[in-house]
């Protein structure tokens, strides 16, 4: 005898995308919520070809009398996400200086976090914090410029590269004699 019964997993409808592509208010394209995403929700991971510091260097080099762009996600020395070559969505996540997203590392892979609760048809963005490598001046700010037109925004994507930490010089200690 065969049952008709189907599974409960068959019969859940499914909401459909949660993040969907289009023209984007920021810049160029950008990714938006199809349906409300809670803080703290894991959206998307960022994937891409796994390449190493010369390799980015070859296929990006900066250009000093223009616009730059990339999609490299720096993970860790010589472990870099191209989301150009073989990436996903996330690649689309726009920068802004007032987030709604940000991004966490785990096991060398990088995702895309709700820092609030999105509302449907909400761009996403978070802060693409790029070390500059150099002091930030407006020749600097031109070349990677930010378009988020937010209250806060600092007119790039880049920030300060921190200082190396200086290391404490041992006091000498003083024996009695």
């Amino acid at each position: 005898m065969t049952s008709s019964k189907t599974s409960s997993k068959s019969k859940a409808k499914h909401p459909g995308p949660r993040i969907a592509v289009r023209r984007s208010g920021i810049h160029g394209r950008g990714v938006f919520a199809c349906r409300p995403l809670r803080e703290d929700e894991t959206v998307c991971e960022y994937k891409g070809e796994i390449i190493s510091e010369a390799e980015v260097a070859r296929r990006y080099p900066e250009n000093m009398d223009g616009l730059n762009h990339t999609f490299i996600f720096g993970v860790a020395h010589n472990h870099n996400i191209d989301g150009g070559s073989k990436g996903n969505i996330a690649r689309w996540i726009n920068h802004s200086c007032d987030p709604n997203c940000d991004t966490y590392e785990k096991d060398k892979r990088m995702f895309i976090r709700a820092i609030r609760d999105i509302r449907p048809g909400e761009e996403l963005s978070y802060d693409y914090c790029i070390e500059a490598g150099e002091r930030i001046t407006k020749a600097v700010k031109a070349r990677w410029p930010c378009w988020c037109g937010t209250k806060k925004c600092r007119g790039t994507v880049l920030v300060p590269t921190p200082k190396p930490r200086k290391k404490a010089k041992k006091k000498a200690k003083r024996r009695a004699r």
